[in-house]
């Protein structure tokens, strides 16, 4: 077992170290960082330089602005990390706005430390990525035993539901939006979820990223099921925006509004936290598209039917 010194700075490592008996290990984690809950006790080594309660759009707005002048939107602290004195920092590659990035991570070691720092970055644009990478974090930190039995019970949760829909051919056209203003559908792993779940995701590709789409086109496609999941809004905020959707040219005259197949997920804890959680998105999706097959037991913490 491992006895170096960790910092997570992404919520899906910081999942993936407890998931694999590791959290004796962390050190330190990002400001996103919150479960479980225990992890809450350890020093924040980044801040996001947006403020919290933004809109969407305001939010949208910043991070463009940020990035085109090729600054990034999270500081990293590094005078804690410098006291933390890490063996290991784990980061990511695959969104510079979702996350803490390697850039950012590279930036702040430079000359910090007085040993070298070994430093993961992850970039799961799929499934098959994010089982790689829980392999990879359970290689590196001597915990492969771990790792491969993690990956066994997500797969094994995986194989019950595809088991369960074997037999169902009818797929419901389902919209996963992954950002209320401007409008953004959810890509990377998302439509792989869906499709286990006993659905088909509209305008977006597994493993490509998430697309910016205008109304008209998800108003042509008139899916079946309509699921918002804006990336790190709760259930709650996301509810604070509704009325940006809601307020759309045809929204009441859909399929999914007029049948009562709107939803909203918690978008934070699950969807875009490429951990072992991955799969309790999986079975909220189950649940919500095929009702008559699946409780989990998520309804009203991790997802709620909303009645226009």
């Amino acid at each position: 077992m491992t006895n170096q010194k960790i910092i997570s700075l992404l919520p899906a490592a910081t999942e993936i170290i407890c998931a694999l008996g590791l959290e004796q290990n962390l050190v330190g984690r990002s400001h996103e960082c919150d479960y479980p809950d225990t992890v809450k006790d350890l020093p924040i080594c980044s801040e996001a330089k947006f403020m919290p309660g933004s809109s969407s759009l305001e939010i949208d707005k910043l991070v463009k602005e940020t990035l085109t002048h090729a600054l990034s939107i999270y500081t990293v602290n590094k005078e804690l990390i410098k006291s933390l004195d890490p063996d290991v920092v784990i980061t990511q590659t695959q969104c510079d706005v979702c996350a803490v990035s390697l850039k950012d991570v590279e930036e702040a070691l430079e000359n910090l430390l007085e040993k070298e720092v070994e430093i993961i970055s992850l970039e799961p644009n799929n499934l098959d990525h994010i089982f790689a990478d829980i392999k990879l974090i359970a290689a590196e930190l001597d915990a492969k035993q771990q790792g491969d039995l993690l990956i066994e019970l997500m797969e094994e949760r995986i194989d019950i539901i595809r088991h369960k829909l074997k037999f169902i051919t009818d797929k419901p056209t389902v919209a996963c939006i992954e950002w209320i203003e401007p409008l953004m559908l959810a890509g990377n792993w998302t439509p792989e979820l869906v499709d286990i779940a006993g659905g088909s995701s509209i305008l977006t590709q597994t493993g490509k990223h998430s697309p910016y789409v205008d109304w008209d086109d998800i108003r042509l496609q008139n899916p079946d099921i309509i699921v918002v999941m804006p990336c790190g809004f709760s259930i709650e905020r996301s509810m604070k925006e509704m009325s940006i959707l809601l307020a759309l040219p045809g929204f009441d005259e859909l399929k999914a509004v007029k049948n009562n197949r709107l939803y909203i997920t918690d978008g934070n804890q699950y969807f875009n936290r490429s951990g072992p959680r991955i799969i309790d998105s999986i079975e909220i999706l189950a649940e919500i598209i095929n009702p008559k097959q699946f409780i989990f037991g998520y309804e009203g913490e991790g997802w709620i039917k909303f009645s226009v």
